[in-house]
């Protein structure tokens, strides 16, 4: 007899699933917002309606400048998962929900090694009303992240020294 998949990761099976949408050169992710056990929005990475994505034009400019994890994502041309999630949500849906977060490596297919949303994916998140994230670290471990945590522990607020 087949074992019934948990929750959880039934959840982050279908960012999974989202996230081969998207059209980063350098990672996949996908993002699921749930309230409920009810699917509110999906969301995975690529350009503006409209635009091309990173994918149409073979080119990627932060890999290009060798540009590390974490920095400078003013230059890159995509939406992240977390925020077309976000978009294509209701705001009074999102009010406690729980988002659910996988990231793939384009280059090898593994998760993405300790991943999380960035700072401007986080405040989008706290000011949508999230209340969790939830981060794939592999095909059955993940972390719950409490939204009020990024609060509470402001690292904007490190390395400010003033006006």
């Amino acid at each position: 007899m087949m074992e019934r998949r948990d929750k959880v990761n039934y959840y982050l099976d279908l960012a999974d699933v989202v996230s081969q949408r998207g059209t980063c050169l350098r990672k996949r992710y996908g993002a699921v917002i749930v309230k409920n056990d009810e699917v509110i929005a999906t969301g995975y990475v690529g350009a503006p309606r409209g635009r091309k994505n990173c994918t149409d034009i073979n080119r990627c400019i932060r890999e290009e400048m060798k540009i590390p994890r974490g920095e400078r994502y003013e230059l890159c041309r995509s939406v992240h998962a977390e925020a077309n999630a976000i978009i294509s949500a209701e705001r009074e849906k999102m009010i406690g929900s729980t988002m659910y977060l996988s990231g793939r490596e384009v280059s090898t297919g593994e998760y993405v090694h300790n991943s999380n949303s960035c700072s401007m994916c986080k405040r989008m998140i706290i000011n949508a009303g999230i209340k969790q994230v939830i981060v794939r670290d592999d095909e059955e471990h993940y972390r719950v992240i409490e939204v009020q945590s990024w609060i509470d522990n402001d690292e904007s607020l490190s390395g400010i020294s003033g006006y």
